[in-house]
């Protein structure tokens, strides 16, 4: 998969930037903080995930002054060429367009085409709590199986009833209606936990492999379900919320599900949340996404466009070198960004030169 085009238009600090064409190998987006550089990929991001990974709302995404920001780009994938065009509005909804025809759900979008973006604000997937680990799990499931986006949702409505449910119940024993919502908790929510299953396992050999080329040992990558099992996952489900009602009767909540589920990741046999270094969590979070990129190319038969936003920022010397060497061997597009022209990693395909929301293709 390769974009071979991308324009964006009143787009974060972007009045308006083309390139075309795009080549093949690593391409580095260069200039100081604050100039655009990581705009320009989450723009390129955006044309996949509709979405950003550093804002939850439209509205800072769209240049000052203007109502709306559009994001373009042309996608050449095994299955041919794909035009994607976003128009990013402050306020309302977004208008996504593929092949100039309106698409409402991302999923629609997603089984075309494909991109795994890593940031900084990947970092909290090692160090924050398990919600972010949670997330992290269902976003690897919706990049291998788009279909799976409601997931997660679904199962956390019939949640929210089951637990307004004890909640609001006065009076001994059990509520009545509580058996419903413990099938209807059980149905969606062994659904969540195969999918994680099915996730996690995809992404663990190649994001411990790269784990271990960049820092010389291994890192540790486990789903921890809430409900363990063996084989039947709706059985197990069923027969701990049995164990668990008394408690939860007295608690008034939710004792068992997907929804206490969590990752674990462990370096040097301990845990990466508590003991890993600053550099060590760097590169563990690089990892998951770098193990995500290798699943999805396996998932689909197509690579994902790798997008890196500051990769050497936290890394010393050799580990920096390890990761470049690492993601310049990846095929299809590489996008990263640095702060500084001697950061260029020497296999670099194309250079941008980024100033004030300006890009300008070096040489």
């Amino acid at each position: 998969m390769r974009l071979r085009w991308v324009e964006l238009r009143d787009f974060r600090n972007h009045a308006h930037t083309k390139l075309d064409p795009i080549p093949e190998g690593m391409l580095v987006a260069v200039g100081a903080n604050g100039e655009g550089k990581t705009n320009l990929l989450e723009g390129m991001h955006f044309l996949y995930a509709s979405e950003s990974p550093r804002a939850s709302a439209s509205e800072p995404l769209v240049r000052r002054g203007t109502d709306a920001g559009y994001v373009r780009g042309e996608f050449a994938t095994i299955g041919g060429k794909v035009l994607v065009e976003v128009e990013v509005r402050a306020r309302g909804a977004n208008r996504v367009q593929v092949n100039r025809s309106p698409i409402r759900r991302r999923r629609d979008l997603r089984r075309q085409v494909r991109s795994v973006m890593f940031g900084p604000f990947d970092l909290p997937v090692v160090t924050g709590d398990p919600a972010r680990r949670r997330a992290f799990m269902d976003e690897v499931s919706v990049g291998l199986v788009p279909a799976s986006d409601t997931l997660t949702t679904t199962y956390e409505r019939a949640l929210r009833q089951r637990n307004r449910l004890l909640k609001e119940h006065e009076g001994r024993g059990a509520p009545s209606e509580l058996a419903t919502w413990d099938a209807q908790l059980v149905q969606t929510g062994t659904a969540v936990i195969q999918a994680r299953a099915a996730a996690v396992t995809a992404i663990t050999e190649p994001a411990s492999t790269a784990f271990q080329d960049v820092a010389g040992y291994p890192m540790l990558v486990r789903y921890r379900p809430n409900v363990a099992a063996d084989q039947d996952v709706a059985l197990a489900f069923r027969d701990q919320l049995d164990a668990r009602r008394a408690d939860e009767l007295q608690r008034r909540t939710s004792l068992v599900g997907p929804h206490r589920d969590d990752l674990e990741l462990a370096v040097r046999d301990l845990g990466a949340r508590g003991f890993a270094s600053h550099g060590e969590t760097w590169v563990a979070a690089l990892s998951l996404r770098l193990g995500l990129a290798d699943a999805v190319a396996h998932a689909i038969g197509d690579t994902p466009i790798v997008i890196v936003d500051d990769p050497y920022s936290a890394l010393d010397p050799i580990r920096r070198d390890r990761v470049a060497t690492r993601l310049a061997a990846r095929s299809g597009q590489v996008v990263i960004s640095v702060a500084d022209d001697a950061d260029i990693p020497s296999q670099a395909t194309q250079i941008w030169d980024v100033r004030a929301g300006a890009v300008t293709v070096r040489g």
